[in-house]
Formats: C-alpha cells, structure tokens, sequence
C-alpha cells in the first residue's frame, strides 16, 4: 500500500508539472503570435509621437473653437485607448523581476511599475519614469487620474461591477504589492501587467478573475485614465511633476 500510494503522489506532481509546463508553453505560443502583429516597437513610438503632434497642431488652430477642441480630445482618447492595446502587446513575454527596468520589450526584464510607467511614457505622456515607478502604486494612479476608487476586502464581483459601471476604457490598479493595468474594451476586461507569480512569462494579459495578484490582493485601488485633461496633457507634451 505504501508503494502504491508513493508512486500515486508521483504521478500526480507528475501530471501538476507536465500541466504548469503546457500552460507556460500555450502563453508563451500565444503571445508569440500576438506580437507578430505588432509593429516594431521603435515603429509604434514614433508614430505615438507624430501623432500626438499633429492633435497639437488641430488643437491650436481652434483655439477659439471650443466645440472643435473637445472633438479633438474625443478623438485623441479613442487613439490613446487603441494604441495602447499595441504597446501592452509588444511587451508580453518580457520576464518579470523586482528590480527589471529594461526599456525594450523582451529584453532583460521588467518589474511592475516600470512596466506602467515606461509605456505610458513610450505613449508620449511627459512623465517621470524612473520616480513614479519607485513609489507606492497609489503615488502614480493620484497623479494620473481624479477618478480613483479603492476597496479593502472586497469580493472581484464588486471591483468588476464598479468597472463596468465607469464604462470601457484604461484603468491602473494598485495592490498590496502590484500595479498594472485593466484594458476594457469591447466589452472584455482584462489584467496586463509584468507579473510576479509566473516571472518567467512576466507581462501578460489575463482574466481578472483567477490566480493573479489582482484576485488575491486585500487592497486595490482604482484609477480611470485617459480623461479629457490627462489627454490634453498628452497633446500639449505637458510635463508632470515627481
């Protein structure tokens, strides 16, 4: 009896291994083929920035048009939405690691906050990259967004119903010990972040709901970005401050 259980207790760590191994290899497969569709990341960068020059340009010639300005930031928020979907994708696969600062996807590694901060920078957004990523999540989400929501203790069911509530559009989500985003759009939510239960896979896009720092932490706090005045920072190149 001792034998059989022993070589069951085998089979199974066995059968838990072989499965972790499949799920790493089908992220690995999946973001590989994802990325194939991005453009090359120097690529998405400069034309980021071209574009952003080129609302400035619209902006500043109705300066006297307000109706015109607000479609013009009406536009620039649905382009930062999509975008930012390009440059999230070009980073999954990056290894995670609590002191990774790389700023070329998959190329050393990345930790959290640097990798928020480094895309919204790479976006074109006039940010202290280095000091936000330094500090404590709710630092960063404060000095992006006046739409914050926190829950202590709270079920995923209510963050999810409070999102859904907000409407489609990009989040940044502080933990116990994490930041990363939560893209909604087309109706499908989404966690992308560098994350530290799997370093290996690092940035990934996941469900909200499951084993992942945003279900298990007892803190979170939520700030919608991409705003009317967060965007037009983003066109005028305004610079924040650390």
């Amino acid at each position: 009896m001792k034998h059989i259980a022993l070589l069951l207790l085998i089979l199974l760590f066995s059968l838990s291994c072989s499965s972790e191994s499949r799920r790493e290899k089908a992220v690995e497969l999946w973001t590989e083929r994802i990325e194939e569709q991005v453009k090359p990341y120097a690529e998405l960068k400069k034309e980021a920035l071209e574009k952003r020059d080129t609302f400035r340009v619209a902006y500043d010639k109705y300066k006297d048009d307000k109706d015109k300005q607000e479609q013009i930031l009406n536009e620039a928020q649905d382009y930062l939405l999509t975008i930012s979907d390009d440059f999230f994708r070009s980073w999954y696969n990056t290894p995670w690691t609590f002191h990774g600062h790389s700023q070329t996807p998959r190329e050393g590694s990345i930790a959290c906050g640097y990798f928020v901060t480094t895309t919204l920078r790479d976006m074109g957004f006039n940010i202290p990259r280095i000091k936000w990523a330094q500090q404590a999540s709710e630092y960063l989400i404060k000095k992006v967004s006046t739409d914050i929501k926190r829950f202590q203790r709270k079920p995923m069911k209510d963050v999810i119903g409070y999102i859904e509530a907000k409407g489609e559009g990009l989040y940044i989500v502080g933990l116990d010990m994490h930041v990363g985003y939560i893209y909604y759009i087309d109706g499908k939510m989404t966690f992308v972040h560098a994350n530290y239960y799997r370093p290996k896979v690092g940035v990934m896009s996941e469900p909200l709901v499951g084993q992942n720092p945003l279900n298990d932490s007892k803190y979170r706090v939520i700030g919608k970005i991409f705003d009317k005045e967060m965007v037009r920072n983003w066109i005028l190149n305004v610079e924040y401050s650390e």
